[in-house]
């Protein structure tokens, strides 16, 4: 047996979260190599970036490890924990926020240059460990969609969606992965249709099938619906409106439904702010400001049958306030609603500890981490110093609403 395969091997049994840690000699590792069925199982209990290390150890492992069943089972038995942000940068790079303070930063990819898109990419969702993007819009140039997964830096080019039924008006493109239930992952398509303005059309694309299909009839929607800034939880797709209407698309089902809105606020709706809305730890949350006291909310979390919102945690920020001076601009009345200047960049539940709370926070050019738990909180990226650092000192002293955060989880999923 070459030494690199048996090195491997040691490597794997000796790994922490392998369920191993013992001696071995070369017949072992030998006996080992050549038992298909005992090296699946000690993949099966491997994280992703060892395998994709080990992939280059042979051909079978690569076989073994990039089979699609394989993959699946994987995922189906790796946790869903979150080990860390992914930020993106004005700049169009990537910097990463690790929850683990005992272990290095370093990020797992700096760019999306890898795509090779000669307009370059944005990002428009990352889901389970898959990430979507377009090409940035020029004129005159049809918009490319990719999905790319951010481990194994593999992505596929998504073909165009059909125009049966509707125009090419498309108003959001929304990512649907859940690695524990599917290897595939859909992508869902709001877009015009001939009916009239104020209604849609949805088409699907299923890496399954590797085809887009029309899914159900036109639908009305409100004006303002935010269609490209979709969530996705418990099977389907969720939209809000700045004016409170909400829309889910479940996504097996093919039906559109409405959510019940969070309780009205002190002053009606008139006054409601919506700072985040996303999915973590497996539950779809809500963070809401009212009026001038925009650094008090509460965060609600949606239950399962979509009988209410129920309030989860109430927040306060005074603490934050007296330690960063500098998130409030003093330009401004104190009852302002922009007064206080910060942005919720994402909301973690489950980061390292299943049962942490944790809000990110962008405060000028600095990034707070924020336990809802317990409100202590930390200092924990700073964009002036990241590396590289995003922007000068000074334009970073005055950033706010420029930064983006992506839960960042692994997967060996194809795409």
């Amino acid at each position: 047996m070459p030494l690199y395969v048996y090195k491997s091997l040691i490597n794997i049994l000796t790994f922490p979260f392998a369920g191993f840690n013992f001696p071995m000699s070369t017949s072992s590792a030998e006996q080992v190599a050549g038992n298909g069925d005992l090296l699946t199982e000690i993949f099966l209990r491997t994280p992703v970036k060892p395998l994709l290390r080990f992939r280059s150890v042979s051909k079978r492992w690569l076989s073994l490890i990039s089979d699609p069943h394989f993959c699946h089972r994987h995922a189906r038995r790796s946790s869903a924990s979150v080990p860390g942000v992914l930020l993106g940068l004005p700049n169009s790079n990537f910097d990463f926020i690790s929850f683990d303070e005992k272990k290095a930063s370093e990020p797992p990819l700096r760019s999306l240059d890898f795509i090779g898109d000669p307009l370059g990419v944005k990002v428009l969702q990352v889901c389970n460990g898959l990430l979507c993007c377009s090409t940035v819009r020029s004129l005159g140039t049809s918009r490319n969609y990719y999905i790319c997964n951010l481990a194994t830096r593999r992505f596929s080019v998504l073909p165009p969606p059909c125009s049966s039924g509707g125009r090419d008006t498309v108003f959001g493109i929304n990512l649907a992965f859940d690695p524990s239930k599917s290897p595939y992952y859909s992508v869902i398509c709001v877009r015009s249709c001939e009916v009239s303005i104020s209604h849609y059309q949805i088409e699907i694309y299923s890496s399954g099938t590797g085809d887009w299909r029309l899914s159900g009839k036109p639908f009305r929607a409100p004006f303002d619906m935010v269609f490209y800034d979709g969530v996705f939880w418990n099977g389907a797709v969720h939209w809000i409106s700045p004016s409170g209407a909400s829309l889910y698309f479940g996504i097996d089902e093919g039906r559109i439904d409405t959510m019940p809105p969070p309780p009205p606020g002190p002053g009606g709706w008139g006054k409601r702010r919506i700072r985040h809305f996303g999915e973590s730890g497996g539950h779809l949350h809500i963070i809401e400001i009212y009026g001038p006291r925009t650094t008090q909310f509460v965060v609600y979390e949606m239950e399962r049958d979509y009988s209410n919102w129920g309030v989860r945690f109430s927040v306060d920020l005074d603490k934050v306030i007296a330690a960063f001076p500098e998130i409030t601009q003093n330009y401004l009345d104190a009852h302002d609603l922009y007064y206080y200047a910060y942005n919720v960049l994402c909301l973690i539940r489950g980061g390292g500890n299943e049962e942490d709370f944790s809000l990110l926070l962008q405060i000028r050019g600095k990034i707070i981490c924020y336990n809802i738990k317990d409100g202590s909180f930390k200092n924990v990226y700073d964009v002036a110093h990241g590396n590289p650092p995003a922007l000068p000192p000074v334009k970073a002293s005055s950033l706010i609403g420029c930064l983006e955060a992506y839960p960042y989880m692994e997967t060996l999923t194809c795409v």
